[in-house]
């Protein structure tokens, strides 16, 4: 809906003057009219349509709380801000039109977004009044939580963090108003350089000179903020506010730059919610992969080697070993033509692909970029460019079409160092790479192929029951000069993609301005046991680097023809998928992609060489296994082999060799019963031919 206020008369001028309906201090006028309701004597009404299509009357300048509030005491008490014509709003937003409105709670994405922003001012607050010296950075809400960055002249221990947290319930209880306002942004900078905060000067030197600069103040506290925030502090609970963590973080994310402090911390509406939310993140901890990958022994970092390249241990190089082998028989199986390429090429190729004008801060270079009378070499962050050379090798016919390439590549990508975490973003990594050159009737049948294939790949690892899919596309203002082509090949190749992924019947949601710069795609998100969501598989249409490269086909008219492509992987990053799959099993790996498969455990040392016996037997027919020879107690071997995560154990004692048996035990559902090594090998072959989820 939308218009001006209808011309219907009702209410009080009282009414319209109470003080919840100013906003900021500015005076209150009838926007068609320019006269003020004081003066008329009446004032108009509002139509305004609320959740379910149902339009009410109100007051012309009714508030969105106003209207929370008439419409129920317990959505005015979880109300936390709104939507006016589908743009986010303070609840103390004045309505002076008719319009559609939605309240907003914390089950809402806004909404959660505006209480923890809220509650990160809070954080700042407390921090200002404890430590008057600290200077103030930013502080935004995040996927799960909130953090503020500080400039402190010592470092926050924990003692610090509880004394914040006891303040910022003290806050919250004071119930203090948060009233907006703006200032030009002279005055504005004036301002926050008599506050002496040098971080918030730099953001608004940053800002349009004509801009009106924003700033929110809660009692004796302001900060420089766009919005919206909840009305009061006393809208926050303080015992459902808690601080995880003090960490570095370099100011504006640049290395370059001062390393500041950042405090993270969550915020719920209610305490119950809280202590849920913290015996979650409690079992979370035990699933981390950066904490159980490096206690299992599958990887390790090192500090003189670098942040984000991970020593993949032999348990760690094992698995993945395993998934390059299996998906290069899926893909081989699919009509996919093996190929291995450089791993860095001279920047020429890189300036045809355009990756050196669209990426090349998050290249690693090798040699100076700007002196063009010197090579200059740089490590590959992708292998399209590469691949495309396979094509070209010689002309190609629409008989020749598809080509289906796939590699196991090794790609490095110049990761901000306040980005990487474990295994599931680093500078150094292997990947399942593709790209299938294509006739355009092929576009949609490939297409398809592709998705088939990354979903049978996803599920038999099993990681897609968790996986959501996001149709990544350009943003048309096209920031920064990000994209290559016209508004009309976007424009097209979106259309066509999004066709695709309706008749595949494809649930997605939309991701503007996450489009590669050639390109839309689909990305096959999954998150990991902390919430935070990472890209797993991605694919592509691209209708624009064909052209760049020259790769023609003839058609059956004998005419020059340009190729689609499609960039695609099957089961993405190798290093991100082992971390997935150690919290998503709790280090205990399917059988057939376990580092150690079987275990022999002999009761006393008269049984190790029966062990070593049957255990060649078992290696001979490919599977992984191992004797523990120590001299330990059997309940010790069998604790340490639980604690390790070992599938099979097989405990050999003297009546085991007397009777030619084994005594297997599995992990989890226990003993098993003594039986023939071959009647063993019958149930581990079923287990891991037919990839079981055990």
């Amino acid at each position: 809906m939308s218009g001006g206020a209808s011309r219907k008369p009702g209410g009080t001028v009282e009414h319209l003057l109470h003080p919840c309906n100013f906003y900021g201090g500015g005076a209150f006028f009838i926007p068609e009219t320019g006269i003020s309701p004081k003066l008329k004597g009446e004032i108009f009404m509002v139509n305004i349509e609320l959740k379910g299509g149902v339009v009410k009357e109100f007051d012309d300048g009714i508030t969105a709380m106003e209207v929370a509030k008439s419409l129920g005491m317990g959505l005015y008490k979880a109300a936390c801000v709104c939507r006016i014509d589908g743009e986010v709003k303070d609840l103390r937003t004045q309505i002076n039109k008719d319009c559609k409105l939605e309240i907003l709670t914390f089950d809402d994405d806004d909404g959660k977004r505006a209480l923890r922003h809220t509650a990160s001012h809070v954080l700042a607050q407390a921090v200002k009044r404890l430590y008057p010296e600290a200077k103030l950075a930013i502080g935004p809400a995040i996927d799960n939580g909130f953090y503020y960055d500080f400039d402190a002249p010592f470092n926050f221990t924990q003692e610090n963090l509880d004394a914040i947290e006891a303040e910022m319930r003290k806050i919250c209880k004071e119930k203090l108003k948060l009233e907006r306002f703006e200032l030009p942004r002279e005055e504005a900078i004036k301002y926050m350089q008599e506050k002496d905060e040098p971080y918030k000067v730099e953001l608004i030197n940053d800002l349009p000179e004509d801009a009106h600069i924003s700033f929110y103040t809660q009692g004796e506290f302001t900060d420089l903020c766009a919005g919206p925030h909840l009305d009061s502090t006393g809208r926050i609970k303080g015992n459902a506010i808690k601080l995880t963590q003090c960490c570095g973080a370099y100011w504006r994310g640049d290395s370059k730059r001062k390393m500041l402090q950042r405090i993270y911390a969550v915020a719920f509406p209610k305490k119950e919610e809280l202590d849920q939310y913290l015996a979650e993140q409690a079992e979370a901890l035990k699933r981390d992969h950066n904490k159980l990958g490096r206690e299992l022994e599958y990887f390790t970092t090192v500090d003189c080697i670098g942040q984000g390249l991970p020593i993949l241990l032999p348990k760690g190089a094992r698995v993945i070993q395993l998934l390059q082998r299996w998906v290069e028989d899926v893909e081989q199986a699919h009509g996919y033509l093996l190929t291995k390429t450089p791993l860095m090429a001279k920047r020429e190729l890189y300036k045809i692909s355009g990756h050196w004008d669209h990426y090349l801060d998050g290249m690693f270079v090798l040699g100076d970029p700007q002196d063009e009378t010197k090579e200059c070499f740089a490590l590959r962050p992708m292998t399209c460019p590469f691949q495309y050379q396979v094509y070209l090798n010689r002309g190609r016919s629409y008989r020749d079409l598809p080509m289906r390439l796939g590699e196991t590549s090794t790609l490095f990508r110049n990761e901000d160092s306040g980005e990487m975490h474990g295994l599931i973003r680093v500078r150094q990594f292997t990947i399942s790479e593709g790209h299938l050159v294509l006739r355009p009737d092929q576009l949609e049948d490939e297409f398809r192929d592709c998705l088939d294939l990354a979903k049978y790949c996803l599920s038999t690892v099993g990681l897609l029951d968790k996986c959501t899919f996001r149709f990544s596309q350009w943003d048309p203002a096209n920031p920064k000069n990000k994209y290559e082509g016209t508004k009309e090949q976007w424009d097209h190749a979106q259309s066509v993609m999004a066709k695709i992924l309706d008749d595949l019947d494809v649930k997605y949601d939309i991701g503007i301005d996450e489009a590669a710069f050639y390109g839309p795609k689909l990305d096959i998100q999954y998150k990991n046991v902390y919430g935070k969501e990472d890209t797993l598989v991605t694919i592509q249409i691209d209708m624009l680097l064909a052209e760049r490269f020259g790769m023609y086909y003839t058609d059956e008219n004998g005419e020059k023809k340009l190729p689609y492509i499609i960039h695609r992987t099957s089961l993405g990053c190798y290093e991100r998928t082992l971390a997935y799959l150690i919290e998503t099993y709790a280090g205990a790996l399917p059988t057939w992609m376990a580092p150690e498969q079987v275990r022999f455990l002999p009761v006393t040392d008269r049984a190790v060489d029966y062990c070593k016996e049957q255990a060649a037997k078992l290696t001979a027919q490919g599977y992984r296994v191992t004797v523990d020879t120590r001299s330990e107690k059997i309940g010790k071997k069998i604790r340490d082999a639980q604690m390790e995560k070992i599938p099979y154990m097989l405990v050999v004692g003297d009546r085991d060799i007397e009777a030619g048996t084994v005594s297997p035990r599995n992990r989890a559902d226990g003993d098993l019963g003594a039986m023939t090594l071959d009647a063993f090998t019958a149930v581990l072959k079923d287990v891991v031919d037919n990839k079981l989820k055990k």
